[in-house]
């Protein structure tokens, strides 16, 4: 029986997993702040549904705090802003210190308690709020070299569509998780050279399904996360490594998030 319908991350990042296994694949991370929903409890973990995109997984039952549903609501327009540092410092009451990444959930104080801890900042937040295509730009650019780690969200490892949906949202725009569900929520661009800088670029494999994301930065360059966020050359056809001079994606579909 669940009696919590509702809970918070305050670790820097929590793993969530396709099925209830420490060996189970990664799929999405947990950042501090976020909320989620909980769908199902076992002895060892927890199946949650996030807040901000609707995406499920599972979750270690160490790893997270339970809320009342009226703390819930209170918590969802309490942390409304985001950390604006790639790696920035919370120490704890403790003294203990978290390192988080940037676009974490937090209040608009340097100092505030959740669920009975105590919490000082070391860093600056940015309310949610819809930025212009510059800053896409300009925040996109600040993962550049982060590594590619599939499920990831933070500098420190992240993937395609994990690198979007995170540049979004510091900008506040509320993205789906992975590419193929980005793309839904886009209007068509007819030719790249109609395209704006940040409009998204999805890029297919040989069965037509989408696979990839990136984010275009103007005058035929990407900026994506492939061996590590890395800008490249692309046109018509793709994407243009020119390290090893060829196209490793095929592109699909210029899209304009609505």
């Amino acid at each position: 029986m669940i009696t919590h319908q509702y809970g918070i991350c305050l670790l820097g990042v929590i793993p969530v997993r396709i099925e209830p296994s420490d060996r189970s694949e990664m799929v999405t991370q947990l950042l501090f702040g976020e909320l989620f929903r909980i769908k199902e409890i076992l002895p060892k973990w927890v199946k949650i549904e996030l807040v901000y995109d609707n995406y499920e997984g599972w979750i270690d039952v160490k790893q997270y705090h339970t809320i009342a549903e009226s703390e819930f609501h209170i918590l969802s327009d309490r942390f409304s802003y985001v950390s604006q540092e790639l790696i920035s410092e919370l120490i704890d009451e403790q003294g203990a210190k978290l390192l988080l990444a940037k676009g974490s959930n937090l209040p608009d104080e340097s100092e505030f308690s959740v669920c009975g801890k105590t919490y000082r900042y070391y860093g600056n937040v940015l309310q949610n709020q819809q930025i212009d295509r510059k800053d896409i730009v300009e925040t996109a650019m600040q993962y550049k070299g982060s590594p590619y780690l599939w499920g990831g969200r933070t500098p420190l490892g992240i993937d395609c569509s994990g690198f979007t949906q995170m540049v979004y949202k510091y900008n506040g725009i509320v993205l789906l998780r992975d590419a193929a569900q980005q793309i839904t929520q886009t209007e068509p661009v007819d030719l790249l050279d109609e395209a704006l800088a940040g409009d998204l670029l999805f890029f297919d494999n040989e069965d037509g399904r989408i696979i990839h994301v990136g984010i275009y930065l103007g005058e035929n360059k990407i900026i994506h996360a492939s061996g590590e966020v890395r800008v490249d050359a692309v046109d018509h056809e793709g994407i243009y490594n020119e390290e090893i001079l060829k196209y490793t994606h095929h592109l699909r579909f210029i899209g304009r998030v609505m």
